[in-house]
């Protein structure tokens, strides 16, 4: 039974996500900062849940302390924030900019660190991270939403060097923009559902071959510039 951990899974894609592999028959370790009734439900023998926020690295750690000697074949990063709502300039702290890089950024790099052992004893070996099209800087034409961008470009650089570093182990790290999602970040108007992004990403992620480790993509395998 192929396995996978997967963070921010109380609901939107995550949760998504997380039923979407039960469903394929996987082992799922489902991570959230707070369970939801709708993740709950999906507990049983083969779906276990986790407290795990990731901007905590005592949490991280004795997250990893718990999987010790557990082959993973899959971790994806999905836990992330938009931010304060005071992200344009003139309103901008450092506390919030520095939490919104810490979740975004910081976190899912510390957790593929601390789970490394785990995935090199996998048999697929894939590293899977949400970032987004506006953590483009090449992309960006219209400015702004700075802790979400910098936390975004922050994540996409840290998943790069990460896809070079761990090569040599055979392990695929993948940088996955979700699309337009209709969720409380991506707000009503979006063009996909959550399980309709799900399903793409998973898409993604089970069809990945060596080269796409370190690319940046969206949901239709389309290569986004950095």
């Amino acid at each position: 039974m192929p396995s996978i951990v997967i963070t921010g899974t109380n609901r939107g894609i995550g949760l998504s996500l997380a039923r979407s592999y039960k469903d394929d028959g996987w082992r799922v370790y489902a991570c959230c900062r707070h369970e939801s009734p709708e993740l709950e439900a999906l507990a049983d023998d083969h779906f276990s849940i986790h407290q795990l926020d990731v901007s905590d690295s005592n949490q991280i750690n004795q997250f990893a302390r718990q999987m010790e000697n557990t082959p993973i074949d899959v971790l994806f990063n999905n836990a992330g924030v938009y931010g304060p709502s005071h992200n344009q300039i003139g309103s901008l702290d450092m506390q919030g900019l520095s939490e919104t890089v810490r979740i975004n950024a910081l976190g899912p790099l510390l957790l593929a660190q601390a789970l490394l052992p785990n995935l090199k004893a996998g048999n697929e070996k894939i590293i899977a991270t949400l970032s987004s099209r506006m953590g483009s800087i090449g992309d960006n034409n219209s400015g702004g939403h700075y802790p979400y961008r910098i936390s975004k470009a922050g994540l996409n650089a840290g998943m790069k060097s990460l896809a070079v570093d761990l090569r040599s182990y055979g392990i695929k790290v993948l940088v996955l923009h979700p699309g337009w999602v209709r969720t409380d970040m991506g707000g009503v108007n979006g063009e996909l559902s959550t399980d309709e992004s799900a399903m793409r990403l998973i898409r993604l992620v089970s069809s990945a071959k060596e080269e796409d480790s370190g690319r940046f993509l969206d949901v239709y395998a389309n290569t986004l510039p950095w």
